[in-house]
Order: C-alpha cells, then sequence, then structure tokens
C-alpha cells in the first residue's frame, strides 16, 4: 500500500513531536543524594590531585581545585605530612561530606606500590578525620562515566571535566582526575549507573 507525498510529511511530522529532546550532559550529573558538595582525590605522593564541586542546577560547579606537590628532593615523611595538612585546610574551607577516590591498582613495581599506598593512607586519614564518607571507583569507571569510554587518554577526561563544569582553562592532569573522580560519584549516586560505588 503506497502513501502520499502529503501523507509522509504528516507521519514525519508525528514522529518528530514524540521524540524527547536530547538532555545536556550536565543533566546526569544532578545529584538526587543528600551530598551536594563532594571531594575527588586522586593520591600520589609527590602530586596529590583534589577537586571540590558542588551540585547545582544547570550544572555542577566547581569550588576548588588543584595538586599538593612536594619535590623530588623531600623525603616521603616531610610529602605525607604536606599532603595531610593542605587536605585539611581545604576541607575546613569547603566542608564537603563525601569523598570519591580512585580504586587501588596493582604496580608491577612493589616500591612503587607501596608509595602509592602511603600517600593514599595519609589523604584518607585526613578525610575521614573530617567525618566524610569515602567511596572508591574504578579508574575504568571513572573514564566511563565522563567519556563514554573505559579507555579515554587523560585529555579526554580533563576535556570533558571542563566542559561539564564549564571551567575556563583545562585543569591540570592530577586535579583533572581528581573533579572527574567527584563528578563519577555524583552520576552513579544519582541512580544513573548499574554499579554503585564501594564504601570504604
Amino acid at each position: 500500500m503506497g502513501i502520499t507525498p502529503q501523507q509522509f510529511e504528516q507521519l514525519k511530522t508525528r514522529i518528530g513531536a514524540k521524540r524527547a529532546p536530547v538532555p545536556a550532559i550536565a543533566s546526569s550529573f544532578t545529584s538526587s543524594s543528600s551530598h551536594k558538595v563532594i571531594l575527588g582525590l586522586d593520591p600520589s605522593l609527590r602530586g596529590t590531585g583534589y577537586g571540590i564541586i558542588r551540585m547545582a542546577k544547570p550544572h555542577p560547579v566547581a569550588l576548588v581545585f588543584g595538586t599538593i606537590k612536594c619535590p623530588p628532593t623531600w623525603e616521603r615523611s616531610r610529602c605525607l605530612v604536606a599532603i595531610s595538612q593542605q587536605l585539611r585546610e581545604t576541607l575546613k574551607k569547603t566542608q564537603p561530606t563525601v569523598c570519591a577516590v580512585e580504586a587501588l591498582f596493582y604496580a608491577q613495581n612493589l616500591q612503587t606500590t607501596l608509595i602509592m599506598g602511603e600517600a593514599r593512607g595519609a589523604a584518607l586519614a585526613s578525610v575521614a578525620e573530617a567525618g566524610l564518607e569515602i567511596y572508591e571507583i574504578a579508574p575504568r569507571k571513572v573514564k566511563q562515566a565522563i567519556v563514554g569510554y573505559g579507555a579515554a587518554q587523560k585529555i579526554a577526561v580533563a576535556k570533558m571535566v571542563q566542559r561539564i563544569l564549564h571551567l575556563a582553562e583545562l585543569p591540570g592532569p592530577d586535579a583533572a582526575d581528581a573533579l572527574a573522580l567527584a563528578l563519577a560519584y555524583a552520576q552513579q549516586a544519582s541512580g544513573f549507573s548499574a554499579s554503585p560505588p564501594k564504601r570504604i
């Protein structure tokens, strides 16, 4: 059975009217949870990235972000103190209630793994001391949440973080990873993920 050109146009109009508008990128990060100020944390001995966002409409807002840098000449113990102290100061100013930290990965070098563990421990001790709930998210899940691809490059993550948060400049690599963690937590806590973050 054939249809006339006029009927075809009417059919197209009806189908188009039923199609829902495509949501903006930030819409999936509108958290329905009680946590409105979220800390993302990417611990490392020489460069611990942190990023704190506030859930808001029409998109999340970055309150503060950066990297706690420790020169190569510093002893490990001095770096751990710096990480703890700077995090404490940042938490007092911004008052987040939840922290998303990158899940542990197993490096081939045992010494590297131990050093990473020390930095992570110093950071998490300060966060727990402040009374925050702490959740860990695997790196691939963070990339999946932000870019849509679990093996995305760091630059792709940073650019998408900049876009979602409407930042004037591209954040540094460590800070971008931390902000991505905060955003990934917000997305998963909103019910847009089948696998909720793991509390630690």
